[in-house]
């Protein structure tokens, strides 16, 4: 019994996968998100495979489903990027803040980039971050850390140039 569902999944998996990922492929337009989203379709049909009567309209549904979510998770981290430009340039006009530092930040690779903006700027706790970025707390946390400390680095080379 466990042999034939096994057989009969593989199949499934090796006749549908290159077409269910290429489609995602051309509604996420990336490569990687692509092949996240429809082997995470095939994790779930899996997980039910018994109760599935039709496995390939329950691919496409969840794979449908999946790619809206990550749709809607762009659009959170685009709003939460507007709202933090927002208030940095309001922010600025106020504050005159040093632009080196501005600078900096700008220059840092966004990786590191957008959690100090949404963190220190948009003044955002760190689980808000972690959700927005799709980051664990704990990576949030480490990325903050290294960003801090190359700016540490970039401000004290250059306080040591202006002495």
């Amino acid at each position: 019994m466990k042999r034939s569902r096994d057989k009969a999944a593989s199949e499934l998996f090796a006749a549908l996968y290159p077409r269910l990922a290429g489609w995602c492929r051309r509604l996420v337009d990336d490569d990687e998100t692509a092949h996240e989203i429809a082997s995470e379709a095939f994790t779930r049909l899996w997980a039910r495979w018994s109760r599935v009567e039709e496995p390939r309209g329950f691919l496409y549904v969840t794979a449908a489903n999946l790619v809206r979510d990550h749709w809607r998770k762009l659009e959170r981290e685009r709003k939460a990027m507007r709202r933090v430009t927002a208030e940095a340039e309001a922010n600025s006009h106020t504050e005159q803040a040093d632009p080196a530092v501005r600078l900096l930040v700008q220059s840092l690779p966004e990786r590191l980039r957008t959690p100090i903006l949404l963190h220190y700027y948009a003044d955002m706790p760190i689980r808000e971050v972690s959700v927005l970025t799709g980051r664990k707390e704990g990576t949030v946390k480490a990325d903050l850390h290294a960003a801090r400390e190359l700016l540490r680095v970039h401000l004290r080379r250059s306080l040591d140039h202006t002495l």
